[in-house]
């Protein structure tokens, strides 16, 4: 069986040297020294100020709503996974969709001023398969209407755009350490911030508000992350240039076994160092795209249809039209790509998809 993505697993040995002095310590969570060492590594790595582990990336968004203090609207992509949604009704906001750009596949910035409202308080917007937003568009009109921006970056671990790290824009910027992602802590998730004091306020929100073991600074939740998960991420982090590379030859190898398909892949911008995290193709049709996952399923090969349906098909959230969400969404598939996958299946799933081409 070939899967749209598996996870990177270290060898165990590796995996039970941190065991063997997380049980020495006898200390499992509660900002162990685990935590805290991934939490600089992973700053040094990506060369940002600021950055807290949590339980995961939905957990991440709802407290970087939360701290920021929004209410209200708040204007977002309707083609993303269902927590980019689900956090802000969650945290008793209203999410207003506004399409997406067809190049990109990210929220149209062209389109979000004519979204705005006296109840608008925020942009929440995802870096869509880890391929950046238009930051500069998106700050400008922020900074233009006094609003805060939220990034969804829940797939973009790695990737920077003008050579800065893409969790260095917006207010706060959120990432996921789920185990389908290319760096994972089996669980997990965080939160980026150039802004020390909202970074404290996070640490203290993801930690019931506790300010000490006696004093409460405010309303706060849990969402604290493990030493087991942290030692898997510390583990990983070692493995990632190896992984992200991995991955750029693997894709580039689809791109050129399909080159001659007619199939689309979402346009990146020039000055994005990208990291591979997934490899999408649009298909002319839904109708060609069934027929390929059909196809591909016959023979245990099993992408997947990400992101479909588009989020305002949420039973929680106004609907609209939303064309070109509408039209990638019926269209686009995400192939297998994992470290594991080996070029020769890469073939496999290329010579299947043109054989519905050739024979329908």
């Amino acid at each position: 069986m070939i899967p749209v993505t598996k996870p990177y697993l270290p060898p165990l040995s590796e995996y039970q040297e941190y065991l063997e002095g997380i049980w020495k310590r006898q200390w499992l969570t509660n900002n162990g020294p685990l935590v805290n060492e991934l939490e600089l590594k992973v700053s040094e790595y990506l060369n940002v100020p600021n950055f807290l582990l949590m339980s995961n990336g939905t957990i991440a968004l709802q407290i970087a709503i939360k701290t920021l203090g929004l209410k209200g609207e708040i204007i977002t992509t309707p083609f993303s996974y269902v927590a980019t949604t689900s956090s802000i009704v969650w945290e008793g906001c209203k999410p207003v969709f506004v399409d997406i750009d067809p190049f990109s596949l990210n929220l149209d910035p062209t389109k979000i001023e004519a979204a705005i409202s006296e109840s608008t308080t925020a942009i929440l917007a995802t870096h869509v398969y880890g391929n950046p937003c238009d930051v500069d568009a998106i700050q400008k009109i922020a900074t233009k209407h006094n609003l805060k921006v939220i990034y969804d970056g829940a797939h973009s671990f790695g990737v920077k755009y003008k050579k800065k790290s893409i969790y260095c824009y917006g207010d706060i910027s959120t990432v996921s350490f789920h185990a389908t992602k290319l760096f994972h802590t089996i669980e997990g998730g965080g939160a980026f911030t150039n802004e020390s004091e909202l970074n404290q306020m996070m640490a203290y929100q993801r930690n019931f508000g506790h300010d000490g073991p006696e004093a409460f600074q405010g309303l706060g939740i849990n969402g604290k992350n493990s030493e087991l998960h942290a030692a898997m991420g510390l583990i990983t982090l070692k493995k990632i240039d190896t992984i992200i590379s991995k991955r750029q030859d693997l894709s580039k190898y689809y791109d050129e076994r399909l080159a001659d398909l007619g199939l689309r892949r979402p346009g990146i911008n020039n000055q994005t160092e990208y990291n591979y995290g997934y490899y999408p193709v649009i298909f002319p049709t839904e109708e060609q795209l069934i027929r390929c996952v059909k196809k591909l399923n016959r023979s245990e090969i099993f992408p997947r249809r990400y992101f479909y349906p588009s989020l305002d098909y949420l039973p929680y959230v106004e609907r609209k039209l939303l064309p070109q969400t509408e039209s990638i969404s019926k269209r686009v598939l995400c192939l297998p790509l994992y470290f594991e996958l080996s070029f020769e299946e890469v073939d496999l799933i290329c010579r299947l998809i043109k054989s519905v081409w050739t024979n329908g």
